[in-house]
């Protein structure tokens, strides 16, 4: 069975698997991050590749974050939008950070190695606190709630994919 297929295949039991897929997606994001600060030892021609790729993977994950499983926890469990505006918070300081590396990683010059490491550096300090606080607090929510349906594209942005 596929890891993102629920036994019962139940609209409770696909929600369910959205929470524990958004730890999956976080320790990928995560492994994916780490993978990149290595490759920054010895930068290779498709540093720029991979540097923009995992940028735009965790833009979509929060961007689908706060238009899916945000705003369907929002309306299901108010007591939770002070936790919600905490993690939009994060996802803005986060988009700020990818930003400046993709404007690090513009252009025709060689990639300022320093500078992507520091900001890599910040981003993987920030991911960290965030993505445990999000999981502690949402994932219990996303498996308790029942009655509406999406894919874990539609409420997360994207599903855990290989290696990028």
């Amino acid at each position: 069975m596929g890891r993102n297929v629920h036994p019962t295949g139940s609209p409770a039991g696909r929600l369910a698997a959205v929470g524990n897929q958004m730890i999956e997606i976080h320790l990928w994001l995560s492994a994916e991050l780490a993978r990149l600060q290595t490759s920054l030892d010895t930068p290779s021609r498709d540093l720029r590749a991979h540097c923009l790729t995992f940028c735009a993977a965790l833009g979509r994950h929060h961007t689908g974050e706060d238009a899916g499983a945000f705003r369907l926890l929002a309306e299901e469990a108010p007591e939770l939008r002070p936790v919600i505006d905490n993690l939009i918070t994060d996802h803005e300081v986060v988009a700020g950070i990818l930003e400046r590396v993709e404007a690090l990683l513009g252009g025709d010059a060689a990639v300022p190695v320093d500078q992507v490491r520091a900001e890599l550096g910040g981003l993987a300090a920030l991911l960290e606190s965030h993505f445990r606080y999000e999981e502690k607090r949402l994932v219990s929510a996303l498996n308790a709630l029942t009655g509406r349906t999406g894919t874990t594209e539609e409420l997360l942005g994207l599903t855990a994919p290989g290696p990028l």
